[in-house]
């Protein structure tokens, strides 16, 4: 199996070498790509990424920043992996813990497998973050009478061809409601794992704010509600 690791970056200068490195050295199960998509980065992100040399590394430009979800689909569109796992570039997810979600798909366990989070002092920067993230997951379990632990986190991991035939339109991060959404409508429960976690703070970058939350819900809410297709 090969994987194709895909890593959205917008304006991280800081940060995208450290991003890269992490990712690069783990000692992954299986063969891995790692398809950095920079989205329209005005500071300088793309000379560092211009500097990067390994040959697992592939690197799509977007002229314009175009969204989060945007960047997934050229990544997705370009990516030669049976399977796929989205990683920002913020250093707020341990790579490390890639290999600990494909282990239910090595064996045979599951198809689709999300890293769940558990937030607390140290990996949390706000309280209404976490609220925030847990009013969002409740709202999907409600919405199709599942339980999932974490709908809004980075790392899900399924095979390349089920993410694009779910046809994520969302440009922005409502694509993690968009995604979780279809796969709940079509019975797709994600097996979880626990994984590690650190949140940055506003001061150090972070870009998601409660207008992604709200969109969020109103996604899911579309997504429940949704006429089938005729066939």
């Amino acid at each position: 199996m090969k994987l194709s690791i895909l890593m959205p970056v917008y304006n991280e200068e800081d940060r995208i070498a450290d991003a890269l490195k992490q990712a690069l050295a783990v000692d992954y199960p299986c063969e891995i790509e790692l398809l950095v998509v920079d989205d329209g980065s005005r500071d300088g992100t793309g000379e560092v990424l211009g500097r990067a040399d390994d040959a697992r590394l592939r690197v799509i430009t977007h002229p314009r920043n175009r969204g989060k979800g945007a960047a997934i689909r050229t990544a997705v569109d370009n990516a030669d992996g049976e399977y796929m796992v989205i990683l920002d570039a913020d250093l707020e997810y341990d790579p490390q813990d890639i290999p600990k979600l494909l282990d239910p798909v090595l064996d045979g366990r599951a198809t689709v497998v999300y890293g769940n989070r558990t937030f607390g002092s140290h990996s949390a920067y706000s309280f209404w973050y976490v609220m925030g993230n847990k009013g969002v997951t409740m709202a999907a379990n409600i919405l199709f009478n599942s339980y999932i632990g974490d709908l809004e986190t980075c790392f899900k991991l399924m095979p390349v061809a089920l993410y694009r035939s779910l046809d994520i339109r969302s440009r922005g991060f409502g694509m993690e409601a968009e995604v979780t959404g279809k796969l709940l409508r079509q019975r797709i429960r994600p097996y979880e794992v626990p994984i590690s976690y650190r949140a940055r703070g506003r001061e150090e970058g972070k870009k998601i704010t409660w207008k992604d939350g709200v969109e969020a819900i109103w996604i899911l809410g579309r997504e429940r509600t949704r006429r089938k297709q005729a066939r």
